[in-house]
Protein backbone atom coordinates (compact mmCIF):
# COMPACT_ATOMS: atom_id res chain seq x y z
CA UNK A 1 0.00 0.00 0.00
CA UNK A 2 1.20 3.40 -1.03
CA UNK A 3 0.60 6.65 0.35
CA UNK A 4 -0.06 9.34 -2.66
CA UNK A 5 -1.77 12.23 -0.61
CA UNK A 6 -0.53 13.50 2.07
CA UNK A 7 3.03 12.72 2.66
CA UNK A 8 3.95 10.20 -0.07
CA UNK A 9 5.47 6.88 0.87
CA UNK A 10 4.54 2.82 1.75
CA UNK A 11 2.40 1.51 4.22
CA UNK A 12 3.31 -1.44 4.81
CA UNK A 13 2.58 -2.64 8.29
CA UNK A 14 -1.47 -3.12 9.77
CA UNK A 15 -0.09 -0.54 12.39
CA UNK A 16 0.67 2.05 9.03
CA UNK A 17 -2.51 1.54 8.16
CA UNK A 18 -4.52 2.28 10.94
CA UNK A 19 -2.32 5.05 11.62
CA UNK A 20 -3.81 6.44 8.30
CA UNK A 21 -6.97 6.62 9.11
CA UNK A 22 -6.91 7.20 12.77
CA UNK A 23 -9.04 9.52 13.89
CA UNK A 24 -9.42 12.43 16.99
CA UNK A 25 -11.38 11.73 20.13
CA UNK A 26 -14.75 12.29 19.42
CA UNK A 27 -17.57 12.16 17.64
CA UNK A 28 -17.33 11.05 14.01
CA UNK A 29 -19.50 9.35 11.28
CA UNK A 30 -17.54 7.96 8.37
CA UNK A 31 -19.03 6.37 5.54
CA UNK A 32 -17.05 3.67 3.75
CA UNK A 33 -17.84 2.14 0.10
CA UNK A 34 -16.18 0.34 -2.80
CA UNK A 35 -17.53 1.46 -6.12
CA UNK A 36 -16.42 1.06 -9.80
CA UNK A 37 -15.08 3.59 -12.35
CA UNK A 38 -18.58 4.10 -13.78
CA UNK A 39 -19.81 4.42 -9.71
CA UNK A 40 -21.74 1.29 -9.74
CA UNK A 41 -21.22 -0.13 -6.41
CA UNK A 42 -22.38 -3.86 -6.66
CA UNK A 43 -21.73 -6.79 -9.15
CA UNK A 44 -24.46 -9.14 -9.06
CA UNK A 45 -26.16 -7.59 -6.47
CA UNK A 46 -23.30 -7.58 -3.67
CA UNK A 47 -20.22 -5.27 -3.24
CA UNK A 48 -17.57 -8.27 -3.27
CA UNK A 49 -17.13 -8.11 -6.98
CA UNK A 50 -15.17 -4.91 -6.79
CA UNK A 51 -13.35 -5.81 -3.81
CA UNK A 52 -9.36 -6.37 -3.89
CA UNK A 53 -7.10 -7.59 -1.76
CA UNK A 54 -6.25 -3.70 -0.17
CA UNK A 55 -9.84 -2.88 -0.27
CA UNK A 56 -10.20 -5.50 2.27
CA UNK A 57 -7.38 -4.61 4.30
CA UNK A 58 -9.32 -1.19 4.62
CA UNK A 59 -12.13 -2.64 5.68
CA UNK A 60 -11.05 -4.71 8.22
CA UNK A 61 -9.17 -1.49 9.43
CA UNK A 62 -11.52 0.90 9.59
CA UNK A 63 -13.54 -2.07 11.36
CA UNK A 64 -10.53 -2.41 13.96
CA UNK A 65 -10.48 1.40 14.41
CA UNK A 66 -14.88 2.08 14.81
CA UNK A 67 -16.89 1.84 18.13
CA UNK A 68 -19.38 0.00 16.18
CA UNK A 69 -20.85 -1.19 12.54
CA UNK A 70 -23.64 1.22 11.35
CA UNK A 71 -25.71 -1.19 8.44
CA UNK A 72 -28.80 -0.58 6.78
CA UNK A 73 -30.83 -3.83 7.01
CA UNK A 74 -31.12 -4.49 3.38
CA UNK A 75 -27.76 -4.16 3.23
CA UNK A 76 -27.05 -6.92 5.94
CA UNK A 77 -28.78 -9.37 4.74
CA UNK A 78 -27.61 -9.15 0.89
CA UNK A 79 -24.12 -9.78 2.21
CA UNK A 80 -24.46 -12.06 5.16
CA UNK A 81 -23.63 -9.99 7.96
CA UNK A 82 -21.71 -11.55 10.88
CA UNK A 83 -21.13 -10.25 14.33
CA UNK A 84 -17.57 -8.70 15.04
CA UNK A 85 -16.03 -11.66 17.15
CA UNK A 86 -12.77 -11.77 18.91
CA UNK A 87 -11.22 -14.93 17.34
CA UNK A 88 -11.81 -13.13 13.38
CA UNK A 89 -9.19 -11.25 11.42
CA UNK A 90 -10.95 -7.99 12.50
CA UNK A 91 -11.07 -8.62 16.30
CA UNK A 92 -7.22 -10.05 16.31
CA UNK A 93 -6.32 -6.76 14.32
CA UNK A 94 -8.39 -4.91 17.21
CA UNK A 95 -6.43 -6.61 19.91
CA UNK A 96 -3.14 -5.70 18.09
CA UNK A 97 -4.44 -1.91 17.95
CA UNK A 98 -5.28 -1.79 21.35
CA UNK A 99 -8.40 -2.04 21.04
CA UNK A 100 -11.78 -4.30 22.57
CA UNK A 101 -11.49 -7.21 20.18
CA UNK A 102 -15.29 -7.00 19.63
CA UNK A 103 -17.65 -4.33 17.77
CA UNK A 104 -21.22 -4.31 17.93
CA UNK A 105 -23.16 -3.90 14.58
CA UNK A 106 -25.70 -1.52 14.65
CA UNK A 107 -29.13 -2.53 12.16
CA UNK A 108 -30.93 0.43 10.61
CA UNK A 109 -34.43 -0.53 9.87
CA UNK A 110 -37.99 1.23 10.14
CA UNK A 111 -39.93 -1.70 9.67
CA UNK A 112 -37.30 -4.10 12.41
CA UNK A 113 -36.27 -5.95 9.93
CA UNK A 114 -34.37 -8.77 11.63
CA UNK A 115 -35.05 -11.73 12.63
CA UNK A 116 -34.34 -13.38 16.30
CA UNK A 117 -32.81 -16.00 14.69
CA UNK A 118 -30.24 -14.03 12.63
CA UNK A 119 -26.94 -14.61 12.69
CA UNK A 120 -25.92 -11.13 13.61
CA UNK A 121 -28.45 -12.10 16.91
CA UNK A 122 -27.74 -15.62 17.57
CA UNK A 123 -23.95 -15.46 17.27
CA UNK A 124 -22.91 -12.14 18.42
CA UNK A 125 -20.66 -11.76 21.72
CA UNK A 126 -21.80 -8.32 22.48
CA UNK A 127 -25.14 -7.58 21.65
CA UNK A 128 -26.64 -6.63 18.32
CA UNK A 129 -28.20 -3.16 18.14
CA UNK A 130 -31.29 -2.54 16.35
CA UNK A 131 -31.95 1.25 14.89
CA UNK A 132 -35.72 1.83 14.44
CA UNK A 133 -38.55 3.92 15.38
CA UNK A 134 -41.93 3.82 16.82
CA UNK A 135 -43.98 2.58 13.30
CA UNK A 136 -41.79 -0.70 14.23
CA UNK A 137 -43.85 -3.47 14.99
CA UNK A 138 -44.40 -4.10 18.85
CA UNK A 139 -44.42 -7.52 18.86
CA UNK A 140 -41.14 -7.81 16.49
CA UNK A 141 -39.55 -5.24 19.05
CA UNK A 142 -40.61 -7.01 21.92
CA UNK A 143 -39.27 -10.68 20.36
CA UNK A 144 -35.87 -8.35 18.79
CA UNK A 145 -35.80 -7.48 22.69
CA UNK A 146 -36.05 -10.67 24.48
CA UNK A 147 -33.78 -12.47 21.81
CA UNK A 148 -30.68 -10.11 23.13
CA UNK A 149 -31.06 -7.41 21.19
CA UNK A 150 -30.80 -3.67 22.10
CA UNK A 151 -33.30 -1.40 20.37
CA UNK A 152 -33.37 1.77 19.93
CA UNK A 153 -36.12 3.71 19.40
CA UNK A 154 -35.22 7.41 17.38
CA UNK A 155 -38.24 8.41 15.54
CA UNK A 156 -41.95 8.34 14.91
CA UNK A 157 -42.62 7.22 11.38
CA UNK A 158 -39.06 6.94 9.93
CA UNK A 159 -35.52 6.41 12.00
CA UNK A 160 -34.35 10.12 12.94
CA UNK A 161 -30.62 9.93 12.13
CA UNK A 162 -29.49 12.67 14.41
CA UNK A 163 -31.21 11.36 17.66
CA UNK A 164 -29.95 7.74 16.76
CA UNK A 165 -26.42 8.74 16.40
CA UNK A 166 -26.86 10.24 20.18
CA UNK A 167 -28.00 7.45 21.06
CA UNK A 168 -25.24 5.42 20.09
CA UNK A 169 -22.68 8.08 21.84
CA UNK A 170 -24.86 7.87 25.33
CA UNK A 171 -23.69 3.81 24.85
CA UNK A 172 -20.35 5.07 24.57
CA UNK A 173 -20.32 4.60 20.17
CA UNK A 174 -18.88 7.68 19.68
CA UNK A 175 -17.28 7.00 16.68
CA UNK A 176 -19.22 5.07 13.81
CA UNK A 177 -18.75 3.32 10.83
CA UNK A 178 -21.36 2.73 8.41
CA UNK A 179 -21.24 -0.03 5.49
CA UNK A 180 -24.39 1.41 3.79
CA UNK A 181 -26.27 0.92 1.39
CA UNK A 182 -26.56 3.59 -0.62
CA UNK A 183 -30.06 4.54 0.94
CA UNK A 184 -28.60 4.77 4.42
CA UNK A 185 -25.93 7.05 2.96
CA UNK A 186 -28.47 9.32 1.49
CA UNK A 187 -30.66 9.60 4.31
CA UNK A 188 -27.41 10.43 6.45
CA UNK A 189 -26.69 12.97 3.78
CA UNK A 190 -29.57 14.56 3.54
CA UNK A 191 -29.94 14.63 7.80
CA UNK A 192 -26.21 16.51 7.71
CA UNK A 193 -24.79 13.78 10.32
CA UNK A 194 -22.08 12.27 7.82
CA UNK A 195 -18.51 13.37 8.56
CA UNK A 196 -16.23 11.42 6.36
CA UNK A 197 -16.65 9.67 3.10
CA UNK A 198 -14.09 6.44 2.31
CA UNK A 199 -14.39 5.19 -1.04
CA UNK A 200 -12.35 2.69 -2.91
CA UNK A 201 -12.13 2.69 -6.68
CA UNK A 202 -11.92 -0.06 -8.35
CA UNK A 203 -10.43 -0.11 -11.79
CA UNK A 204 -13.55 -1.47 -12.88
CA UNK A 205 -16.20 -0.71 -15.37
CA UNK A 206 -19.41 -2.35 -14.70
CA UNK A 207 -22.78 -0.93 -16.09
CA UNK A 208 -26.36 -0.30 -14.84
CA UNK A 209 -27.49 0.53 -11.46
CA UNK A 210 -27.70 3.47 -9.22
CA UNK A 211 -24.66 4.56 -7.71
CA UNK A 212 -23.78 5.63 -4.49
CA UNK A 213 -26.46 8.03 -3.81
CA UNK A 214 -29.73 6.47 -5.70
CA UNK A 215 -31.86 9.38 -4.92
CA UNK A 216 -31.61 13.30 -5.51
CA UNK A 217 -30.25 15.56 -2.87
CA UNK A 218 -31.77 18.49 -1.93
CA UNK A 219 -28.66 20.59 -1.74
CA UNK A 220 -25.34 19.27 -3.19
CA UNK A 221 -22.72 18.32 -0.23
CA UNK A 222 -19.40 19.51 -0.83
CA UNK A 223 -16.42 17.10 -0.35
CA UNK A 224 -12.20 18.10 0.20
CA UNK A 225 -9.56 15.48 -0.50
CA UNK A 226 -7.84 14.79 2.78
CA UNK A 227 -6.18 11.23 1.69
CA UNK A 228 -5.35 9.02 -0.91
CA UNK A 229 -3.62 5.25 -1.12
CA UNK A 230 -2.88 3.20 -4.01
CA UNK A 231 -2.34 -0.59 -4.34
CA UNK A 232 -2.86 -2.56 -7.90
CA UNK A 233 -4.45 0.22 -9.80
CA UNK A 234 -7.45 1.01 -6.86
CA UNK A 235 -7.51 4.07 -5.54
CA UNK A 236 -8.18 4.64 -1.16
CA UNK A 237 -9.69 8.36 -0.73
CA UNK A 238 -10.97 9.69 1.89
CA UNK A 239 -12.82 12.64 1.99
CA UNK A 240 -14.05 15.31 4.57
CA UNK A 241 -17.72 16.48 3.87
CA UNK A 242 -18.35 19.67 4.61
Amino acid sequence: MQRLLPDPGPLGTEAELAGAYRLVAGRHLRVNFVAALDGAVRVDGRSGGLGSPGDRRVFRTLRALTDAVLVGAGTAAAEGYRPVLPDSAVGRLRAALGRPPVAPVAIVSRRASLAPDDQLVTDAVTPTLLVTCAAADPDRLAALAAAGVVVLVCGDDDVDLPSALDALADRGHEQLLCEGGPALFAAALDAGVVDELDLSIAPLLVGGGAGLVPTALPVPVGARLVQVLTEDDVLFTRYALR
